[in-house]
């Protein structure tokens, strides 16, 4: 891998302005006469006043000074640019902390979460995915596997840490299991707040309970999925001409997937969302954010034993329910499984603080 260089975020103007003049040109169509509670995927009135607000409000520069207050670097590992954040503890010496968004997420869920490890004597570090936010782009589809390998470079070839822990949801549970199955040399711990387990044959009462939940969860929010891995360059290229298009594909879901109930801005405000939306948009990697769906399709969920300590969070609003605890300890050496009060899919994002207390609560046992 290259030096590890410092960095800071500076987009061109004119690719501000392009996105501004799109947005400003966005025509949003029409809805079903008994269109109410998003009861068909986004709501068009909804996304006609984020249009408009997106227009006459919100500063994309306001958030990328936000960033910039934050230390960051820049690296190139297996010949791809990967951007991370650091949040330095008090004093030195702390037990390093390798924090991993997924989709349709960035760097961004954990920027509230973060500070509040790194006071607990944490030296956190979070990289923003191959192809996603704030780094460069693969050539080609890879998997969250070979991100987990990335990750043992970044931490130990490049930042000289001997062992360091592991969290992540969604794409980062799977990097983050990767690392605790495959580099558990270094990895001291991991912890992560989506748990994907095998089914024996038969299943047990439990587990085909769970199954039944699951293909219900699968024909209603998964649908997106299978265009991701099956067509991502027919999907990719098509939202990513139209800001308003994308960010209906990617709000549907912070809606659908969190602790909301049904109000989104409950949980995130429109500067959050939207800031959210431009990490992909500004780097141009509307694309390469999706393409990670079929990386995955060569090297498929295995139940690969994973022998060091694991922590779970099992947060209320999940959209993807853990197996029976059960069955996921037959692969997983599973030492903490804390039932969250509240919060869902984008658990750093939507509540820092329980985050942070379950988190550095476990890896404070661990380290």
């Amino acid at each position: 891998m290259s030096e590890i260089k410092p960095t800071k975020i500076d987009i061109d103007q004119a690719i501000l302005d392009r996105i501004a003049r799109r947005v400003a040109d966005a025509e949003i169509g029409f809805a079903p006469d008994d269109d109410s509670g998003w009861k068909y995927g986004v709501d068009a009135a909804w996304l006609s006043g984020l249009r408009d607000y997106w227009r006459d409000r919100y500063d994309w520069r306001a958030a990328e000074a936000k960033f910039n207050e934050i230390p960051q670097f820049r690296t190139e590992i297996d010949g791809i640019p990967i951007h991370f954040f650091r949040f330095s503890p008090p004093s030195a010496g702390g037990y390093p902390l390798i924090l991993t968004h997924g989709w349709p997420g960035s760097p961004l869920e954990f920027m509230a979460a973060a500070p509040l490890l790194a006071v607990q004597g944490f030296d956190v570090i979070i990289p923003s995915l191959p192809g996603y936010a704030f780094s460069g782009r693969p050539a080609r589809p890879i998997s969250p596997h070979k991100v987990g390998d990335m990750w043992r470079k970044l931490m130990v070839d490049g930042l000289g840490f001997k062992r360091f822990g592991a969290q992540g949801g969604d794409w980062g549970s799977t990097v983050t299991r990767r690392l605790g199955q495959a580099h558990d040399d270094v990895v001291g711990a991991i912890h992560i707040n989506m748990m994907q387990a095998v089914i024996g044959n038969p299943p047990t009462p439990e587990e085909a309970a769970w199954q039944q939940t699951m293909r219900i969860k699968v024909m209603m929010d998964s649908a997106y999925a299978l265009i991701h891995r099956t067509r991502p360059q027919t999907i990719g290229l098509t939202l990513a001409d139209s800001p308003i298009g994308f960010a209906g594909w990617v709000i549907e879901k912070c809606r659908s997937w969190s602790d909301c109930g049904g109000d989104v801005e409950s949980i995130f405000s429109k500067d959050a969302l939207l800031t959210n939306v431009m990490t992909y948009l500004v780097t141009g990697n509307v694309q390469s954010g999706i393409w990670m769906y079929n990386g995955l399709g060569g090297e498929p969920f295995a139940p690969v034993p994973i022998k060091i300590p694991t922590g779970f969070a099992e947060y209320p609003q999940e959209f993807m329910p853990p197996a029976p605890r059960a069955t996921v300890e037959k692969d997983v050496n599973i030492v903490r499984w804390t039932k969250m009060p509240k919060g869902g899919h984008f658990a750093a994002w939507e509540q820092p603080e329980l985050f942070a207390e379950d988190v550095g609560a476990f890896f404070k046992e661990f380290q």
